[in-house]
């Protein structure tokens, strides 16, 4: 079950690392929290959507009428390396209550994908006239420091070839329901091959497409009875969208064949904290219903190089696209054309 908690989290944009230290943050106000935590979780997001937009093809040779291929599709988009992903820059100027313990205006902390550990900020508010409660809350650290340093999707696929050149797609994740998780994706696409309206199609060693995918996963996870903090109802709730455009070109040989292609994607992410919390600790100590809801826009070039092996109705392939997240995609896929 914490395998399950697990991934939900990737998905849903929140890791355990934020949740345990969701009543000490709230502890430093409800502005201040909001803030922290979208600048801690927004890489997540990012790296999410970037996750999900990879599969939509593996050929730009669009299937002919009647033509079909089901796929398993799994992505991983990395953020080795890639600091600016990993790590934010905290200014206290920004924050309301935050104060570096050592005088510092700002330091470079870890967001959910990071692996920074040990920087503690001081919680201060007079909460009468005259009386300053203060709290040292140590910031929290990310996947990197549990040795993970990719975010990763995975689902089903189905490609049907309809009218001559063009190909329609659609995909999905079977829905996961427990007492806590609940997950669900879908997404569909279109194909047009632009070399099938040549004279010269048949003899032609390449082929030149356009592909546009939407995918849409929703989630819910639901930490009430993990008694992290106080209250009731307590979940966080998730939309993920992404939409991509790609011009795709590849070869048309008979069992190995190398493909590629460019484009646009873009991206969204709405998650919400709801429930009820009640804050024990710090200077503001106070119930928060449904605190606050964290967004994270996304839009950028990507590029993909990949490969397919096709043995019969049984093929493989696997391609690796840049972008803000560099993501690998691999696929086992099963059809005719």
């Amino acid at each position: 079950m914490k395998t399950v908690y697990f991934l939900a989290l990737l998905l849903f944009s929140s890791v355990t690392f934020a949740q345990s230290n969701i009543n000490e943050l709230l502890a430093a106000g409800l502005n201040d929290a909001e803030r922290f935590t979208n600048e801690y979780m927004a890489p997540v997001s990012e790296g999410m959507i970037y996750s999900l937009s990879g599969g939509w093809y593996n050929t730009a040779d669009a299937k002919p009428l009647g033509g079909f291929e089901i796929s398993i599709i799994g992505n991983m988009a990395g953020f080795k390396n890639k600091d600016d992903k990993m790590s934010f820059v905290l200014n206290t100027a920004d924050y309301e209550n935050l104060t570096f313990e050592d005088g510092s205006a700002s330091k470079i902390v870890s967001t959910a994908l990071g692996d920074i550990e040990g920087i503690s900020v001081l919680i201060a508010a007079e909460v009468t006239p005259g009386v300053i409660v203060s709290e040292e809350i140590e910031l929290p650290t990310g996947l990197a420091s549990e040795n993970i340093n990719f975010v990763p999707s995975g689902f089903i696929q189905a490609s049907v070839g309809l009218i001559k050149g063009t190909e329609i797609k659609a995909r999905f994740l079977p829905k996961i329901n427990t007492d806590d998780v609940s997950i669900g994706l879908f997404g569909i696409g279109v194909q047009h091959e632009f070399t099938k309206h040549l004279p010269a199609d048949k003899v032609l060693p390449i082929a030149i497409s356009a592909v546009i995918g939407y995918t849409s996963l929703t989630g819910t996870y639901d930490f009430t009875n993990t008694d992290v903090i106080a209250g009731q109802d307590q979940k966080i709730d998730t939309k993920m969208t992404s939409l991509v455009f790609q011009a795709v070109v590849s070869t048309k040989l008979p069992i190995i064949n190398f493909y590629g292609g460019i484009g646009y994607l873009t991206g969204k992410s709405e998650t919400d904290i709801l429930g009820t919390y009640i804050v024990q600790t710090g200077p503001f100590q106070q119930t928060y219903t449904d605190p606050f809801s964290l967004s994270k826009k996304v839009s950028g070039v990507v590029a993909n190089v990949g490969t397919k092996l096709k043995l019969g109705f049984f093929r493989l392939n696997a391609d690796y696209s840049i972008g803000q997240f560099n993501n690998l995609s691999f696929g086992v896929n099963f059809g005719f054309r």
